[in-house]
């Protein structure tokens, strides 16, 4: 049988004060976080010394502190979790979890749409890659939804100005994406077989996009294509013999071109790695 004796020297024995390397060692929490919960007021120590500057917390802090981890483990906000303990109550809790569970819904969908934009362009880039150079043929290509700006420019203009523009107009944002903007040479300039401007800017939007405004469409239908090592500048003689192309297969030229450098100084500082892709909409004849 234990004797009051022992008893007492045991409670004398029992450490009551953890400096703040121990509780960081006994919680798993780094030293440099449970001074930033001081300074925002979430867990102060139980006592500082005056002359030292050490910070001292007792036993009575360590349910706030796992408390506080629990919820951080949810990434819930400091400012959150110092509201909970403000008003500390089942119905503050079960409010503030449901508000978390929101949130987390929300960054779930941002995350999803991230994914399949980076699944997209991951394809994209591979696709252009392995790009068979100076090779025409007709293909099959979906409805695309654009948003454009329409105007004459340029081939000497340089287009980051009507890119900007484009998307200031339609509160684009991080949708001009690389690889996605492209221009258009006017079905009548083609005729006219003049490749010295451009009719129209645009950018490709994807489901995930979002965009203020109407925005438009590039139709499903056959297209003349080409891809070339280079950039909208050198297009001309790629449309002359896509144009010559369309001519010997008995096909017509049947709207404005689509023109997309998939791979530019936005990839690669190697000027030999640039890709441009011409399409021209085709009806047989």
């Amino acid at each position: 049988m234990r004797s009051e004796a022992s008893d007492a020297r045991g409670r004398t024995d029992r450490k009551e004060l953890f400096t703040i390397g121990e509780i960081g060692k006994l919680f798993h929490v780094s030293i440099r976080t449970l001074r930033y919960y001081d300074a925002a007021g979430l867990l102060k120590p139980e006592t500082t010394d005056p002359v030292t500057g050490y910070r001292y917390y007792s036993t009575r802090q360590f349910e706030r502190l796992n408390t506080i981890k629990y919820l951080r483990a949810l990434d819930m906000p400091i400012e959150r979790i110092i509201r909970f303990f403000e008003n500390k109550d089942t119905d503050t809790l079960m409010e503030l979890l449901k508000e978390q569970q929101r949130e987390t819904q929300l960054q779930r969908e941002r995350l999803e749409r991230i994914s399949k934009k980076l699944d997209r362009r991951i394809h994209q880039l591979a696709d252009a890659l392995d790009s068979r150079l100076d090779e025409m043929d007709i293909v099959h290509l979906p409805r695309r939804r654009i948003a454009f700006l329409r105007g004459d420019i340029s081939l000497e203009e340089d287009l980051e100005y009507p890119i900007r523009e484009l998307e200031r107009r339609n509160d684009l944002g991080a949708v001009m994406f690389l690889g996605k903007v492209g221009v258009s040479v006017s079905r009548e300039q083609l005729l006219r077989r003049q490749f010295d401007g451009f009719s129209e800017i645009f950018v490709v939007l994807e489901q995930e996009d979002g965009m203020a405004g109407d925005g438009g469409y590039l139709e499903e239908g056959e297209y003349a294509r080409v891809r070339y090592s280079g950039t909208h500048r050198e297009a001309g003689p790629y449309y002359e013999k896509l144009l010559d192309y369309m001519e010997r297969e008995g096909y017509a030229c049947g709207g404005d071109s689509v023109e997309i450098t998939l791979i530019d100084s936005g990839f690669t500082n190697d000027t030999e790695k640039y890709i441009t892709e011409l399409q021209i909409p085709v009806k047989k004849t």
